[in-house]
């Protein structure tokens, strides 16, 4: 990849991190059909890299162990088609603003930066949009979901770890003029769109079907765990492929 190209200073990791995210955003908006097609689901286990130079590449894993960089997310290309592409899109985003925070915190503690150093290549960091909120258009919502996250928590309850359209208030489903439909729309973004969905990262709509996992109580669109209303109606105790993995290990 780029062997033997090591950024020393806070300013030069910043530039770095910098141009590495420029090229993830265009290859996940300006570039996004060409970053689509080359993601093929028959392939083997396919990284999404960024460049300094902001560029990008989709490509097979460093063989070396461990590599010279931290890796991106692999076999991104596996779940292309299982999921919307808007979902899936939101899915590689997340996965990409970690691995430019692993590239950079990588470069810190290699080059000894210290705690006032790290924080200030955070700040850095911190003051730019996440590829995720870039590539969702996020960023505009964020003070209002900021605001509404701290009462999510409360209102869960575990016996209401499946929700349907068909769940929601009566209100939602009666025949609406324009603008009370309008109005209960804004409602229901309120009432739920601090929950995200802990698959793709998206919010809740309320035309889709839900699950709650029993032990993280994090929630899932169906459709990114591959649980149908019908499936789910057999399922005593959820628990999403995260938590499936973790209980599985020795």
């Amino acid at each position: 990849m780029e062997a033997g190209y090591n950024p020393r200073t806070v300013e030069e990791v910043f530039r770095d991190f910098k141009g590495r995210r420029g090229g993830l955003i265009k290859a996940l908006t300006t570039d996004v059909e060409e970053f689509y097609q080359q993601c093929d689901p028959e392939k083997e286990n396919l990284c999404l890299y960024g460049f300094p130079s902001e560029q990008w590449e989709v490509n097979l894993p460093a063989e070396e162990v461990p590599p010279e960089l931290p890796e991106p997310a692999l076999g991104i290309n596996f779940a292309r088609d299982g999921m919307q592409e808007k979902d899936w899109l939101s899915l590689v985003a997340v996965h990409s603003d970690a691995w430019l925070l692993a590239v950079a915190f990588y470069f810190g503690a290699r080059f000894g930066f210290d705690k006032s150093d790290r924080k200030r290549l955070f700040n850095m960091i911190n003051e730019l949009p996440t590829v995720f909120e870039v590539v969702t258009g996020a960023a505009k919502k964020q003070q209002r979901e900021k605001s509404s996250v701290s009462n999510h928590s409360s209102n869960k309850s575990k016996s209401n770890s499946k929700m349907r359209a068909s769940d929601a208030p009566d209100k939602v489903l009666k025949l609406q003029t324009k603008e009370e439909e309008e109005e209960l729309d804004e409602e229901e973004e309120d009432e739920h769109g601090d929950t995200l969905c802990g698959a793709c990262g998206e919010n809740y709509a309320s035309d889709e079907f839900w699950i709650c996992c029993d032990l993280c109580e994090k929630w899932f669109h169906g459709k990114c765990v591959k649980i149908t209303p019908a499936r789910a109606e057999h399922i005593k105790q959820y628990k999403c492929p995260s938590c499936s993995n973790k209980r599985s290990r020795p």
